[in-house]
């Protein structure tokens, strides 16, 4: 240990400095994402939250319609409109819920035929992310996803939160 004096606190100082900048640079992200979404919402003539729905739906589905509003976070009549225009748009079917005792129930499932389309949009950002990985040991990229992670986790809490206050 250095017995320098300032030595702790120009450590202290450059480890502040370097947590603002990941925290700006995750903002940043997140902005550039959106203009993204907003862009692929766009040329699929879906509104954005539309395409956050499908994202779910796709990655967590079948789904029934109150626990797709529940995991985004939106109004049950909100969801219906958000449904029946990803319906119309032949991205989702909605079918009985063979596992609900009631049988009015219904899930959501996304149309796989439609993933080309998205696929499509989102590959120049793909290939993009393909090469910064490159750059990356496999014990980094393990660092790096474990931090995403844990981010995801601190982002639902931070929201679950907000949602109950």
């Amino acid at each position: 240990m250095s017995s320098v004096p300032g030595d702790g606190v120009d450590a202290a100082r450059r480890r502040r400095r370097s947590t603002t900048a990941v925290k700006e640079a995750l903002r940043e992200l997140r902005n550039q994402l959106s203009l993204l979404n907003h862009q692929v919402s766009g040329r699929l003539a879906i509104k954005d939250v539309d395409l956050d729905c499908l994202e779910l739906i796709s990655r967590n589905g079948p789904l029934s319609p109150s626990s797709l509003a529940r995991s985004a976070g939106l109004h049950p009549a909100t969801m219906t409109g958000i449904l029946d225009r990803l319906q119309k748009g032949g991205w989702i079917v909605r079918e009985r819920d063979p596992e609900a005792t009631d049988r009015r129930a219904i899930a959501v499932r996304a149309v796989r035929g439609r993933n080309a389309e998205l696929f499509r949009l989102y590959s120049g950002m793909n290939g993009a992310l393909d090469e910064i990985c490159d750059e990356y040991s496999e014990a980094e990229l393990d660092l790096i996803s474990d931090f995403l992670r844990r981010a995801r986790a601190a982002g639902s809490a931070a929201t679950d939160d907000l949602s109950h206050s």
